[in-house]
């Protein structure tokens, strides 16, 4: 694909999103949130990679600061490009509302998690699972805990040269914690993604968190680089 073709589609999907902002600032009266997440992956060589990941999380579209996540890891392939693991580290600032009040508290973590990934083909869809066992520095509390997902991805265009631009993703994630209220959360999301090329990747779509009691919605727009 020429440079020409591919800063065209960027625009399209960029201008995509902003259309759909105004619906979603109206949304934010039913609790609806918004994240911003790049994810990136640079290829070492055949076994090894390194993995890179911001994520904005915002109460509502983009101003008001929730979360902000910076994540890296070391990857190693135990077969070609497939069941990675990954030895990583992740901060996390936190802006949790007080009670009712419009004040907020910050609160910083540091966390140290290792995962394995593998991956499957059932005829023309992929399926991803991930194992992640994360330790937890809250401020002064420690945490561990569990998280399995597994996604899917359906291409829902068939080209020629064997490229699948056009793609549905969905995904499921549990989070469990190692010691009492073992449930912790668990995420599920669908989303309309493109493949401009092998390096770039846009989703668009929309994520419902719920804990044991209370429930959250976002819409997330993410970029998959590759480099």
């Amino acid at each position: 694909m020429n440079k020409n073709k591919l800063k065209k589609r960027v625009r399209m999907v960029v201008l995509t999103f902003l259309l759909v902002l105004p619906n979603l600032t109206n949304a934010q009266e039913s609790d609806f949130g918004n994240w911003l997440i790049y994810i990136g992956n640079k290829k070492i060589n055949d076994k090894w990679n390194i993995h890179n990941e911001i994520q904005y999380r915002s109460y509502n579209i983009i101003d008001d600061l929730e979360q902000l996540l910076i994540r890296t890891g070391l990857g190693y392939n135990l077969s070609e490009n497939n069941n990675n693991i990954l030895l990583g580290y992740g901060y996390i600032l936190s802006e949790n509302y007080i009670g009712e009040t419009d004040d907020k508290v910050s609160i910083n973590e540091h966390r140290i998690y290792q995962q394995f990934t593998t991956k499957q083909k059932v005829g023309k869809i992929s399926l991803s699972h991930r194992y992640r066992f994360e330790q937890r520095f809250v401020e002064n509390d420690f945490k561990m805990r569990l998280r399995y997902f597994l996604g899917i991805n359906v291409p829902l265009q068939y080209k020629e040269d064997g490229r699948n631009p056009l793609y549905i993703s969905l995904y499921n994630e549990i989070f469990l914690n190692t010691r009492s209220s073992v449930f912790d959360r668990n995420r599920v999301y669908g989303g309309l993604g493109y493949k401009f090329s092998n390096a770039l990747r846009f989703e668009l779509g929309y994520m419902n968190q719920f804990f044991e009691t209370s429930g959250r919605d976002q819409i997330n727009l993410i970029a998959f680089v590759n480099f």
